[in-house]
């Protein structure tokens, strides 16, 4: 192991105290709070010259990312559509930095290039990628990404002319478009950055040549900040859908023809549930709802004039979650989990079960879209040990088929995986997947990896990954607990770990390491968790509340102060999900289990690398920056307490392909080091 030269950076202490509902909350840091300021820059400069003095000096660095080079640097294809007889998708092919947009007449004509990003002159963090295609094939909607920003620009292509239009949406946030049925227009919700009325959601409808100061506005939502507006779109019709994050969250849905100056109509109001809706032609709504459902239900929206809406079942509630839907005129394709497996099954208009689609039990199979045909179904399907495939499945023809593979290099027959169940502390039992070469499934303490989700009703299923390939082929154990917060075992699942209850994810997630060691399938010593976005606030949680059973952790573009969450970018839309210190209630459940506020002194913590950067625009870099500076001054372990940061890291995973390697080694050298990992033979 790498000695540390030096202690880490000191950070200055300036204390901020509240008062929260009589509580007195202080934070040591506010300061780094300010992304601009050029103290935080001095300070993340002096934890990036710290971090790389260990992280440079791992012994094996180097074999660590020639074999991660041979993961990622590979052929893969995403982001597939189709309109007409072309399939349009994005492509990247060996030693390139970012992938491309590209077509192909017919599923096997040859692949043609649209867009390059290289070609723009902005650098390598620059990405593209096809969000629509008009209903002629001639227009392609693409959007342009500086980095890992959630937001972007968007621009559209002249295919036949391989020109992109005058007609661009600048830099910012797009929540609804649709195209006009003749392609000489389309209708859009877009928030600008720059934007003075950011607050202002409305739609409008642009004319192809003209200015955007000139574009009609066709809808008005209000003005709030915590409401957004997205369109529906359908061939007749367009959908205006406006959620409102109030206590509890709110929904409308209004109705106007796309063609005319009618009114829109409202269909719903005003409701307290989820309200997910298809059109379809001949003025025919679906709609995916939780009302009276608490597995959700697929019903047909019943419009009469004067009088609310009525909701007629067409594909019931059962006691399977559903998970994914699509319809078109002519099918309903409906993906349910039973037992962490998926099931597909396809239903005529009217909802009468007509079929499913066969898929391997032991892959995850996740939906893509479909045509606008409605002739195939697109999908991408992985395991543990197999990576991404890209599959379609034709109606007409009722077979599923190999679109495209990505061919890494994996000796996927050298390893397997079971899966098993534990006791959580209340006493409910809960599943866990474990992977790893047939001898350490065998027998025997091994190394161990672990993480999980537990959070807006996310289901983990088998999914491939590089990082932990490259910790597989080195001796890992790999672990993933099923966790309550999650929708594995529907609604009931999520909520047990929701809001006020959000400590039962957590918990959960300790049963399993506790259950892990005593077993004896490892030792506290050999166990690293990691996880990102909500499962980073997961394991954060986990090492403030249980820093003994870990010897490592990887928290990457996490949330970690959950008092002050809620007021950076738009993350007070989550409130439903793990409330904010607005509420008495929630600042109890919130400073229960906020990492950031639960680091102790003295304490000796687990070695921790915390990944975020400027560019994270969902979990704001001001968590990694907070919570690297409180647990560098309150360790007491020699264990390292890193700061991963980089300008252009964010929550969207667009970095170039030499970024994403780089970022990749660092992980797996760190954790290499850490759990004592040799080299695979």
């Amino acid at each position: 192991m790498p000695a540390l030269m030096e202690p880490p950076p000191y950070s200055r202490v300036e204390p901020v105290t509240e008062v929260l509902h009589g509580v007195s909350v202080t934070d040591l840091y506010r300061w780094l709070e300010d992304q601009d300021s050029p103290r935080t820059h001095e300070w993340i400069s002096a934890q990036t010259r710290y971090a790389r003095s260990y992280l440079d000096s791992i012994p094996g660095r180097e074999r660590i990312r020639d074999r991660i080079r041979e993961l990622l640097d590979i052929e893969t294809y995403d982001s597939l559509h189709k309109v007409g007889g072309r399939y349009f998708f994005r492509k990247r092919v060996k030693r390139q930095e970012q992938p491309c947009i590209y077509f192909r007449d017919g599923s096997e004509g040859p692949d043609r290039l649209l867009v390059d990003p290289s070609q723009r002159g902005t650098g390598c963090q620059t990405a593209v990628r096809p969000l629509r295609v008009s209903p002629d094939g001639r227009l392609l909607l693409y959007e342009v990404k500086q980095g890992g920003e959630r937001s972007g620009t968007f621009e559209l292509l002249d295919i036949h002319a391989r020109e992109t239009l005058a007609d661009a949406l600048p830099r910012g946030y797009l929540r609804g478009f649709a195209f006009a049925p003749d392609a000489r227009s389309f209708f859009y919700v877009h928030e600008p950055l720059e934007s003075k009325q950011h607050q202002r959601h409305a739609a409008f409808r642009h004319v192809l040549g003209t200015r955007l100061a000139e574009d009609e506005e066709v809808f008005f939502a209000g003005e709030d900040d915590r409401l957004r507006l997205h369109i529906v779109a359908g061939a007749e019709h367009l959908g205006f859908l406006v959620v409102r994050f109030e206590e509890p969250t709110r929904t409308d849905f209004y109705l106007r023809p796309i063609e005319g100056n009618d009114d829109p109509e409202p269909v719903i109001r005003n409701v307290p549930y989820k309200f997910g809706p298809v059109l379809l032609k001949h003025g025919r709504i679906l709609a995916l709802t939780d009302w009276e459902a608490p597995n959700l239900r697929i019903v047909e929206v019943c419009r009469r004039r004067g009088s609310e809406a009525e909701f007629l079942d067409v594909v019931p509630c059962s006691d399977l979650p559903i998970q994914d839907w699509t319809a078109s005129d002519e099918w309903i394709f409906v993906f349910y989990l039973r037992e962490l497996q998926t099931e597909i099954k396809v239903f005529d208009p009217s909802g009468v079960p007509i079929g499913h689609i066969p898929v391997n039990p032991e892959d995850t199979t996740r939906l893509l879209g479909g045509s606008q045909e409605g002739d195939e179904l697109f999908l991408e399907q992985e395991s543990f040990t197999k990576p991404i495939q890209l599959c379609r499945y034709s109606t007409k023809s009722g077979k599923t088929g190999l679109w495209a593979e990505r061919k890494v290099p994996f000796e996927a027959r050298d390893f397997s995986h079971t899966q098993t169940w534990f006791t959580a502390r209340d006493g409910t039992h809960i599943p866990i997947f474990l992977v790893g070469h047939r001898d350490v499934l065998g027998r025997g303490a091994h190394p161990t990896i672990m993480t999980s989700y537990g959070a807006h009703g996310i289901s983990m299923t088998p999914q491939f990954s590089a990082f932990v390939a490259v910790l597989l082929e080195r001796g890992c154990l790999f672990a993933l607990p099923n966790i309550r917060g999650g929708s594995e075992f529907g609604t009931e699942w999520h909520h047990a770990a929701r809001r006020r209850h959000r400590q039962v994810a957590f918990d959960d997630f300790l049963s399993a390491a506790e259950w892990l060691a005593a077993t004896g399938r490892t030792e506290a010593g050999k166990l690293a968790i990691f996880g990102g976005s909500s499962s980073g606030l997961l394991v954060g949680a986990a090492m403030t509340q249980r820093p003994d059973l870990f010897r490592a952790v990887v928290c990457m573009v996490p949330m970690l102060d959950m008092v002050r969450y809620h007021l950076f970018d738009g993350a007070h839309v989550w409130k439903d999900e793990f409330g904010t210190v607005e509420d008495a209630e929630d600042l109890t459940a919130l400073l229960g289990y906020s990492p950031y506020h639960n680091v102790r002194d003295n304490t000796a913590y687990p070695a921790t690398m915390i990944v975020s950067g400027d560019s994270d625009q969902s979990c704001n870099p001001l968590h990694a920056r907070k919570m690297t500076a409180r647990l560098q001054a309150a360790n007491v372990s020699r264990r390292p307490i890193l700061l991963d940061y980089s300008r252009y890291r964010g929550h969207s995973p667009v970095l170039p392909l030499s970024d994403r390697i780089e970022a990749l080694t660092d992980r797996v050298a760190f954790l290499c080091d850490q759990l004592h990992l040799s080299r695979p033979e």
